[in-house]
């Protein structure tokens, strides 16, 4: 946000051990591209540090973001993203990042880490939130509590297609064949329609809230080529199945998808990830990023299935006014006759209320 500075003047107070040289600011439009150009590279970054995720979640949800970066002589050495959810049902939490798989801290100096984390510690202590938390691939506070709930799935992309496929395990290359014999074939969308039918379609079936059109809409403007959507079509030319995916160095990571009714029977979602594979590789990507998911759930056996293996995912809590670790996921079992409940819903009412209740679990 544009006025956070001076209204959260605490947090931005550098403890007194601070490197003289290093200055901790509050990102503004202007710094867009210089942050943008620290976070491709520096190491420990990510497609989910870049600049562009404050004006979405800004815009998309209404929450506030506080992007901080550490500079010194004017080189940026370290960022950190942050977003604040308040919800009475989720409860009241500084999150890097939420809507993200991955966050925490990004940095190239010891210094800059730790001034950055200090910052957001005493920003949270300042808005008195639950907890503060942090999406890591690898570790970054030892002290904190964790959770061993996620694990992402990552794979070298082979330069040559065949040697792609054939190391697919013999079972689940079999459904991609299914689905080729069907004669799906794919297509790359500027606008976002048929992706969101398939994609509403696919979670109400899960019993899960969706996110709105306008979120969608927000990451195509805001990230432009680097945020492609691409579409499933049968002979037929209806809609099988939709994914959007994220593209970041050398890397294509499909984010947000799903399948139609039709998808099942003739393998849409096998295909629609070896087509996306496919095309990586045509384009010289490096890594398939398969994102994240639950342990024990249909999600991780899919992940699995293709040859994935699972690393863990830290994410790391820090509590402040709460008394335990948050909660917030389908596999708790109190939400279990809410999920059942939206799956019986009318699709158009859950596209209508999803958006309200999505926004607060972040």
């Amino acid at each position: 946000m544009t006025d956070t500075l001076t209204a959260n003047p605490a947090a931005m107070t550098l403890p007194a051990s601070a490197p003289a040289q290093i200055s901790l600011k509050l990102l503004q439009p202007q710094d867009y591209a210089r942050w943008d150009a620290f976070v491709v590279r520096c190491p420990d970054a990510t497609f989910f540090h870049r600049a562009g995720w404050q004006p979405v979640i800004e815009k998309a949800f209404g929450h506030r973001t506080w992007f901080y970066y550490a500079e010194a002589h004017g080189e940026i050495l370290g960022v950190l993203p942050l977003a604040e959810i308040k919800s009475s049902l989720f409860g009241h939490s500084l999150v890097a990042l939420p809507f993200c798989v991955y966050g925490g801290v990004a940095a190239i100096s010891a210094e800059a880490k730790s001034l950055l984390s200090q910052a957001a510690q005493a920003l949270a202590k300042t808005l008195k939130v639950g907890h503060l938390e942090y999406r890591s691939i690898t570790p970054q506070e030892k002290d904190w509590h964790s959770k061993e709930l996620y694990v992402t799935f990552r794979k070298a992309i082979d330069p040559d297609e065949e040697t792609n496929m054939l190391a697919i395990p013999r079972k689940q290359r079999a459904m991609v064949r299914k689905g080729i014999k069907a004669g799906l074939v794919s297509e790359i969308d500027q606008e976002i329609d048929r992706f969101f039918y398939a994609y509403s379609t696919s979670v109400h079936r899960l019993g899960t809230p969706v996110f709105s059109k306008k979120f969608f809409r927000l990451l195509k403007q805001t990230f432009g080529d680097d945020c492609e959507i691409m579409t499933i079509v049968s002979p037929q030319g209806t809609t099988v199945a939709s994914v959007m995916s994220f593209y970041f160095r050398d890397e294509v990571l499909p984010y947000y998808g799903g399948g139609t009714h039709e998808a099942r029977d003739v393998a849409g979602n096998d295909f629609m990830y070896w087509e996306l594979m496919r095309r990586a590789c045509a384009r010289s990507y490096k890594v398939f990023d398969f994102g994240r998911s639950k342990l024990g759930t249909g999600a991780f056996d899919f992940k699995k299935n293709w040859g994935f293996e699972p690393q863990a995912l830290h994410y790391e809590y820090q509590l402040h006014s709460a008394a335990s670790l948050p909660d917030n996921n389908p596999l708790n079992p109190k939400y279990q006759l809410f999920i059942k409940m939206w799956q019986k819903m009318p699709l158009a009412l859950a596209n209508l209320i999803g958006p309200h209740i999505v926004k607060n679990l972040g």
